[in-house]
């Protein structure tokens, strides 16, 4: 089934053990700025960091108009226990990624909330509704080479390094980490350990 044929498809955000994921709004504005102009969090990629308000405005509206057209997206991360507090954002997206269009995963989250598991129970609930519900053949995510945190978050819930990607002039290639739907029905459903803090 392609992607497109799911456009408009409203699907419910699956809370996790311990983290409520709902669409953005226009009250996460604030939470946006702040993780997304924190250097600390752009340290791998200091090219994706934001420098003003209105950046992470738009920002903010065009992952709010993938939801309207597309059903899903990229979720506010929040604890259960304290939803009001956003700590992070990230799930899936429809994207071309090396010439091809298919699902990223992405996550960034506040630096007080990492080495806790967060991100890896995030994105399993992605990759669930990727394949149990968008019934999408792979899931793709595009990382930097130097961000060893991301990267082992990636291959302990199951992606592997496909390729290389010069997509952004003057900066390193990125690695492609891919998993298939036949390899995500096959792994072990276990919890994965967290990234240690700063590994």
């Amino acid at each position: 089934m392609v992607l497109n044929e799911l456009r408009g498809a409203k699907l419910f955000s699956p809370d996790t053990e311990r983290l409520v994921l709902r669409p953005p709004q226009d009250s996460d504005l604030e939470a946006m700025f702040e993780i997304q102009a924190d250097p600390t969090v752009n340290r791998f990629n200091a090219a994706a960091m934001l420098s003003t308000r209105e950046a992470a405005q738009e920002l903010l509206q065009c992952w709010q108009r993938h939801w309207q057209t597309e059903g899903f997206g990229y979720w506010a991360i929040a604890l259960r226990t304290q939803p009001e507090q956003v700590l992070g954002f990230g799930g899936l997206m429809s994207k071309r990624i090396d010439g091809q269009q298919g699902l990223s995963l992405y996550f960034r989250f506040r630096p007080q909330a990492w080495g806790q598991g967060y991100a890896s129970e995030m994105a399993l609930a992605a990759l669930a509704l990727a394949f149990e519900h968008l019934r999408a053949p792979a899931v793709l995510a595009l990382v930097q080479p130097a961000n060893m945190p991301s990267r082992k978050t990636l291959e302990r819930i199951g992606l592997h390094l496909k390729a290389s990607l010069a997509d952004v002039p003057g900066q390193a290639p990125n690695l492609l980490y891919e998993i298939t739907a036949a390899a995500f029905a096959a792994a072990p459903k276990l919890k994965p350990e967290p990234t240690p803090f700063g590994a």
